[in-house]
C-alpha cells in the first residue's frame, strides 16, 4: 500500500465527520428538541400552553365585552326593558281610566246643581216671557244619559283586575244614545246662545238669572 493514499483517504474521513458534526449544529440552533426521557414533562408544557391560550381568550372577551353586562343574566336587558315599559303603560292606562270616571262624576255634579238650582226655579215662577226649555235645551236627557255612562264606567272597573278592565265596550255600548242626545243639545245650541243675549238685555228677566246664579254660589 501507498502512505500517500491513505493520507488522502483518512483526510477524508475526517472532512466527512467533519461536515456531519456542523450538520447536527445546525439542527441543534433551529430545531427544538424533544427528550425521549421526558415524555411527561412535554405533555406538561402541553397542557400548560392549552391552559394559557384559554385564560387569554377568557380576558379578551372580557375586555371586549360592554361594561356591567353579564354573560349569564337570569332575565335579558330586553326583557327586562319590555317588563317595564308593560308596567309604566298599565300605570298610565289606570290613572286615565281614574280621571276618566272621575271627570263624569263632577259633570254629573255640576249638572245636577244646574237642573235643581236654575232650570226648577225658573220653571217654578213660570215667567211668560222666559222659555226655559228653549234655552236648557234636552239638557235633563244630558244629564240621565251621564248617569248611565258614569254606571257603565263603575261597573267595569270596580273589583276588576287592571289588565281586565275593557273601558272600549262600555263606549261602544252607549255610543248610540251619546250620538243622539248630544245631536239635540249641539243643534239648539246657538239658538239658545241668542236667547240668552236677549234676556240678559231685559233687566227682570237677568235678575231671575242673577239670582239663580247667585244660589248655585
Amino acid at each position: 500500500d501507498c502512505p500517500g493514499k491513505e493520507g488522502t483517504g483518512g483526510r477524508k474521513r475526517n472532512l466527512t465527520l467533519l461536515r456531519n458534526k456542523l450538520y447536527m449544529g445546525e439542527r441543534r440552533r433551529t430545531e427544538p428538541v424533544v427528550e425521549s426521557t421526558s415524555t411527561t414533562g412535554d405533555h406538561g408544557n402541553l397542557r400548560r400552553s392549552q391552559s394559557d391560550r384559554t385564560e387569554y381568550s377568557q380576558k379578551l372577551q372580557e375586555k371586549m365585552a360592554p361594561q356591567g353586562v353579564s354573560f349569564t343574566p337570569a332575565t335579558s336587558p330586553r326583557e327586562d326593558e319590555e317588563e317595564e315599559v308593560s308596567r309604566r303603560m298599565m300605570a298610565r292606562r289606570v290613572k286615565i281610566i281614574t280621571e276618566l270616571t272621575q271627570t263624569e262624576k263632577d259633570y254629573i255634579s255640576d249638572l245636577d246643581l244646574c237642573i235643581k238650582e236654575v232650570i226648577q226655579p225658573l220653571r217654578n215662577k213660570q215667567i211668560a216671557r222666559f222659555d226655559v226649555d228653549g234655552l236648557f235645551s234636552n239638557i235633563e236627557l244630558v244629564h240621565q244619559l251621564s248617569a248611565k255612562l258614569l254606571s257603565l264606567l263603575e261597573e267595569a272597573t270596580t273589583d276588576v283586575e287592571p289588565p281586565m278592565q275593557i273601558i272600549g265596550e262600555v263606549f261602544l255600548q252607549i255610543k248610540g244614545p251619546l250620538e243622539d242626545t248630544y245631536k239635540i243639545y249641539c243643534y239648539h245650541h246657538d239658538d239658545a246662545h241668542t236667547m240668552l243675549e236677549s234676556y240678559e238685555k231685559d233687566e227682570e228677566l237677568k235678575q231671575h238669572l242673577r239670582d239663580c246664579v247667585q244660589s248655585l254660589k
